[in-house]
């Protein structure tokens, strides 16, 4: 069973929805208990970095992810779930994640050209930077979906997949039994329901 974490921020539905079609068993839930007795962990997150942390903060759901972390249990962040898995943001100020991953979390705007949009909206190709068993049905070039104005940054050991928007992007992130997408696997079709397969085979 997959506990989705429910911190009041998050594309929830949507993720549980996905899992159903794969045919996996999520939960969208905020009971440590039901959490503590899963076999996985998804962080989703949409939104400001600085509500999310807080958020994390003030439901204990933070300390709680960290604790099933260091279990050794897989833990996926999605999107600004993703970024939160890192030690810092500096979204609009500098705010402390999780630290589960090294790195940190910067504006697209300081690397991707002058007349590149930000947001980065839209449909990307991935770009595999190291074999990993989240990304296994994933072929090069394989496009998945992203909305984001910040990226993770200052982590080479932890990039899986990068995309490319005029700079390179990271895309995805791994690092022993921690993970996250940047990009939406829920709204990214097959290629997204691939990958959260594989995340369940982990």
């Amino acid at each position: 069973m997959i506990a989705i974490i429910d911190y009041g921020v998050g594309n929830l539905f949507s993720v549980q929805s996905s899992f159903a079609a794969i045919g996996a068993e999520a939960v969208v839930t905020s009971d440590p208990a039901v959490i503590r007795a899963a076999d996985r962990i998804l962080l989703p997150g949409v939104g400001a970095y600085r509500d999310a942390a807080q958020k994390l903060r003030e439901t204990g759901m933070g300390d709680l992810v960290r604790e099933q972390a260091a279990s050794g249990k897989p833990v996926m962040g999605i999107c600004l779930g993703m970024q939160l898995l890192f030690e810092k943001s500096y979204e609009f100020g500098e705010y402390e994640g999780l630290g589960l991953l090294k790195g940190a979390v910067r504006p697209i705007r300081d690397v991707a050209p002058a007349d590149y949009k930000v947001p980065h909206i839209g449909w990307n190709a991935l770009h595999l930077q190291k074999s990993h068993p989240l990304l296994k049905y994933v072929l090069e070039g394989d496009c998945v979906y992203f909305v984001h104005s910040f990226y993770a940054a200052d982590c080479p050991d932890a990039v899986i997949a990068t995309t490319d928007y005029g700079a390179p992007i990271t895309a995805a992130v791994a690092q022993g039994n921690v993970c996250g997408c940047q990009f939406h696997p829920e709204k990214s079709g097959t290629v997204g329901l691939s990958i959260l397969k594989a995340f369940c085979e982990l």
